[in-house]
Order: C-alpha cells, then structure tokens, then sequence
C-alpha cells in the first residue's frame, strides 16, 4: 500500500504539473465561462429555450450560435483529456529508460500501473469538478440563481458519468501505450479508435441496418422501427454514443427514451420532468455500459503489462 501511495502522489503532481493540463484545463475553462457570460447577456433571446424549474441545468445544454454548449466540450475533448493523459503512461518509461529503475524499487508491476491510473482519474476527477464549480459559482455570482437540490443532484451524477468517460479513454491510452513501444504510434492508434468511435460507427451502423432491414416508400412502421433498432443496437458499442444518452436524460429531465422510442413514447406522454430515480432507471444500461468498457479495458491493460517482459535499458 506504501508504494501504491508513492507512485500515485508522484504521478499526480506529473500530471497537475504538466503543461498539458494546464493548457487543456484553460481551454474547456474558457469556453465554459464565455457561454455562463454570452448567455446571462442575452439570456433573454433565450428565454423559450430555457425550462424554469431547471434553470441551472440550462447553462450545460444550451449552445449560443456558434459556440457549443458545455456537454459539447466535456464530450469532444473528454477523450482527447483522456488520451493525453493515458497514451505515454508506460511507452515512456520505457523510452527513458526509467521503467527497470523504477521496478528495481520495492515497487510491484500492478502497484505501477494501478498507481498511473487511479493518479490520472484523480486528475480527471479535479479538473472536472474545478470547472463545475466555477460554472455554478458564475452562475451564482452574475445571475442570482440558486440551484435546487434536484439539479445539484443531477450535476453531480453528471460529474460521476464524465469522469468515468473519460476515464475510458485514458484506460484505452493507457492499453496502447502498453502494446507499442513509440508514444507517436499509441498516441495515432488512440486518436483513431476515437475517431472511429465518434463518426464511423454511426456511418456503420446506417449501413448494416439498411442491409438487414432495408426501407423504401412503402415501408412500416415495424419495418422502420426494426431498422432504427439494429441501428441502435450497433451504435451502443459506442462510448460516444452512451456518454451522449446519459447527459440528456441527466441534463434534461423531460427525456424518457432515445430514438425512435421517444418519437413513440413521446407522442402518447407530457413533457413533464422525470425526477433523478427514473431518470437513473432510463440510462441505467448506458451507466453501467459505459463503467463495464473502463474496467474491461483497463483489465486488458493490467494483464498484458503483468505478463511482458521489461529488459533494463
């Protein structure tokens, strides 16, 4: 436990340290601040778009023109945060020759890993939460507007399922910077299974599910739900995907399903909110979906670094 705290602490200073951090940190601060003051100035051209019993949670959804709203940032550069905490972890350890040094120690291999990683969600963790705070403190300061306890709730579980995100990512950098042995190359593979993830999956997914449940003019309503249900089926394998799902119901408690589903739920239903239980029972797939990929990847990552071989450089 003593070097599990040792390599942690090291690691998390590296990473509040870096300038990385610093840079990403002031750019999604930045943007989150510009939106909390574009929108108090003109809060009034967006007064239809605004709910009044979640005022507060409007400030993360609402995007003003051409900037995007927060959950916009948090879902963009979350991987990249991710990513650029996780593809060099253990690439460049080796690169400088440090890596024997290090496991010379009284330091285990799972202490190693366990540490970079908990260090790197324990920065994820404070930078998030830093911005939210900030957020709800403007929001406080230049509006007056006190969050209910609904919507602190909901903000909170909010910060739980972004830092598991982007957890992932780092985890899945963290999986490449163990199997190649350049930073360039874990860091080219990493960006691409995001890429993959965010665009392509849904371009897949349109075209698997044309294949197997093609639609034309004369089609049903069985035939198009079909089609949009293998679609969605594909798409979930997504994080992008069931980190999107679950700030809407979060963010908007009017949400009660996703796809095609809302279109038939929807018709029959009020826009009334859903209180934060049933809104936990409508992404609960998601919620866990998303945790299972962050441990399954990070697992593959434990393992395959248990069992290499590190020769002294």
């Amino acid at each position: 436990m003593s070097g599990l705290k040792v390599v942690f602490w090291k690691e998390l200073a590296d990473y509040l340290g870096s300038r990385k951090f610093l840079i990403l940190f002031i750019i999604i601060l930045i943007s989150a601040i510009s939106i909390v003051f574009i929108l108090s100035q003109n809060i009034g051209e967006y007064s239809s778009e605004i709910s009044k019993d979640y005022v507060f949670l409007n400030f993360f959804t609402i995007s003003l023109g051409a900037l995007p709203s927060f959950i916009f940032f948090v879902s963009f550069f979350g991987p990249l945060i991710g990513i650029i905490f996780g593809f060099d972890a253990i690439n460049s350890e080796r690169s400088k020759g440090t890596m024997s040094t290090v496991l010379s120690q009284p330091i285990y291999r799972d202490t190693l890993i366990n540490g970079k990683f908990l260090a790197g969600f324990a920065t994820i963790s404070i930078m998030l939460i830093s911005i939210i705070l900030i957020i709800l403190g403007l929001e406080l300061g230049v509006l007056g507007i006190v969050p209910n306890l609904e919507e602190i709730s909901r903000i909170i579980v909010f910060f739980i399922a972004s830092v598991i995100y982007i957890g992932f990512w780092m985890s899945l950098g963290i999986l490449f910077s163990i199997i190649f042995r350049q930073t360039t190359t874990s860091a080219l593979v990493s960006v691409m299974m995001w890429i993959f993830f965010a665009f392509f999956v849904l371009m897949i997914s349109s075209v698997i599910a044309d294949q197997v449940a093609p639609l034309n003019q004369n089609s049903t309503l069985e035939m198009v739900a079909k089609n949009e249900n293998i679609k969605s089926m594909i798409m979930h394998i997504s994080p992008v995907v069931l980190f999107q799902e679950i700030t809407i119901a979060l963010l908007n408690p009017s949400a009660r399903a996703f796809g095609i589903s809302a279109l038939i739920k929807g018709s029959n239903l009020l826009p009334t909110p859903l209180p934060l239980t049933q809104s936990l029972m409508v992404i609960w797939p998601q919620f866990v979906g998303l945790i299972a990929l962050m441990l399954i990847c990070f697992a593959v990552s434990y393992v395959i670094f248990m069992r290499q071989e590190i020769r002294a450089t």
